[in-house]
Formats: structure tokens, C-alpha cells, sequence
């Protein structure tokens, strides 16, 4: 390291964060609109077209941002949810007259299947898109962006409280797990044995989270949370004039399609 190095002002990790990852650095609005619009498309294009569209899209995204790995788990969690869309649409599609197979008094269709993987399509395309921003954008970061845009921090406190919640408990059950295995609970082995601990996992999970609500109201009155007039920002996430032309132009396609909807040149 030389010694201009050395005197160089070191930037903070969500910097250098951001700088390593292209779609990472990008302004938090910027990615909430990319994604409304890529959660709306397939519900106004219709068919199989804007789904797949979508999913392409959200595919190349979270390549260049390296959290690919990351949205396929996203996209397992949903595996439940998929399967019970196509199961219900095979076997119980109203009007459906083109059997696969007859199975007793059970008869799956074509037009229920193709149904199913459609909706399905457009599912995994939307929540995809909105985990994706979920996955590159910090909650610190959409908070200070949301209120330097006039949002209200009653407002602020509820959408920080939401995107927060999920992780926190996650944090506090392992926690929890890990307390309760030093004091030689056993919470491995066969599936019987892993459900007995969970009632003393819920018991203080759920008894922290009501603490913890009371602690962080304290704690916002301490500093002020009521007081009037506009606070001043210290962390104020980058926003360039292309992002904010990208952000102009989706909204513009994005009103261009609806419309294209409503006049029945689309679907």
C-alpha cells in the first residue's frame, strides 16, 4: 500500500458493496419501479409471452448482480404454492372437455394444465421480480431514499417494520435454537424429535418479538421519533438523471401497454 493509499478516505462497506455489484448501486426507487413493471407485464400482456418476458429478465438481473443462486432459492420456497395451482387447475378447470387420462372419477385436462403453468408463470414472475429487490437493495438504503421523497416517517416505520421482520425472527429463532441445544435440548435427528422442540421455540420467539416491539418504541421516542419538522439525512443513496429517464420511460411503457389493454389490442 503506498502512502497516498494510505491517506485515502476509506468508504464505507455498503459502498464498496455496491461498487462490486452492478445492479446493487443502483438507486432503490430505480429497482422498485423495474419491478412493478416486471410484476405488471404479465398480467397486461396475458398469455405465455410476458411471463416468460419476465422471467428472462429477472434471470439477467440477478446474474449481473451475482444473487442467482440466491432467487433459485426464492423460487424452491414456492414449489408448494406451484404445485397445489397446478393440481387444482389439471383436475378441477370449470368446462374443460379434453381429458389426458381418466383415473376412476378423476380426469385432468389439457386446457386445465396449460391454465395452471400460465398462472403459475405469471406468479413466479412477479414474486421473482420483487425478491430481486428484495436481495440487492439495503433496508437502510429504501428507507433514506423513500424519505428523502416526502414519505412520512409513521409510514417509513411500518415499511422498515415489514422488510425487517422475516430476518429478525429468523436471527432470533437461531438464536433461540442455539441457546436451547447448550442447555441440552435436542433439536436434530428424526422429524418426531425436531417437532417436539418446537413449542419451546415458539413460546419465547413469539414473547421476544412482543418485547422487542415495546424495546424499539422506547427507543424511537428517545430519539425523537414524534418531533416536528423534516429531519436531516446523512445517508443519501446516489440518483442519477439516467436512472431517473429509465424510471420516466418505464412508467411511460408501462402506461402504454395498460392502455393498448384496455383498447383490446393486447391479450
Amino acid at each position: 500500500m503506498t502512502t497516498a493509499d494510505a491517506r485515502a478516505p476509506r468508504l464505507p462497506d455498503f459502498v464498496v458493496r455496491s461498487e462490486r455489484r452492478p445492479y446493487h448501486s443502483l438507486n432503490p426507487a430505480t429497482k422498485v419501479v423495474i419491478a412493478a413493471f416486471e410484476a405488471l407485464l404479465p398480467f397486461l400482456l396475458g398469455g405465455w409471452a410476458g411471463g416468460a418476458i419476465v422471467l428472462a429478465l429477472v434471470a439477467a438481473s440477478a446474474a449481473v448482480a451475482r444473487v442467482l443462486r440466491e432467487l433459485l432459492v426464492v423460487a424452491a420456497v414456492t414449489l408448494p404454492l406451484v404445485a397445489s395451482i397446478l393440481v387444482i387447475n389439471t383436475f378441477l378447470f370449470p368446462g374443460a372437455t379434453d381429458p389426458i387420462v381418466r383415473v376412476g372419477p378423476f380426469a385432468p385436462t389439457w386446457s386445465g394444465l396449460a391454465f395452471g403453468l400460465e398462472v403459475t408463470l405469471r406468479l413466479l414472475a412477479m414474486s421473482l421480480a420483487l425478491a430481486l429487490v428484495y436481495l440487492t437493495t439495503d433496508v437502510d438504503d429504501l428507507l433514506a431514499d423513500l424519505e428523502r421523497r416526502g414519505l412520512g416517517r409513521r409510514a417509513l416505520f411500518v415499511v422498515g417494520a415489514a422488510l425487517q421482520t422475516v430476518p429478525a425472527l429468523i436471527a432470533r429463532a437461531g438464536q433461540i435454537i442455539d441457546a436451547q441445544r447448550a442447555r441440552g435440548l435436542d433439536t436434530e435427528g428424526p422429524f418426531w424429535r425436531r417437532a417436539r422442540g418446537v413449542l419451546p421455540l415458539a413460546g419465547p420467539l413469539v414473547l421476544g418479538a412482543l418485547t422487542e416491539v415495546e424495546e424499539r418504541t422506547l427507543a424511537l421516542e428517545a430519539r425523537a421519533f414524534s418531533a416536528p419538522g423534516r429531519r436531516a439525512l446523512v445517508r443519501v443513496p446516489p440518483d442519477s438523471p439516467a436512472e431517473r429517464s429509465l424510471r420516466w420511460l418505464l412508467a411511460l411503457a408501462l402506461a402504454v401497454v395498460v392502455m393498448l389493454r384496455v383498447g383490446g389490442r393486447l391479450g
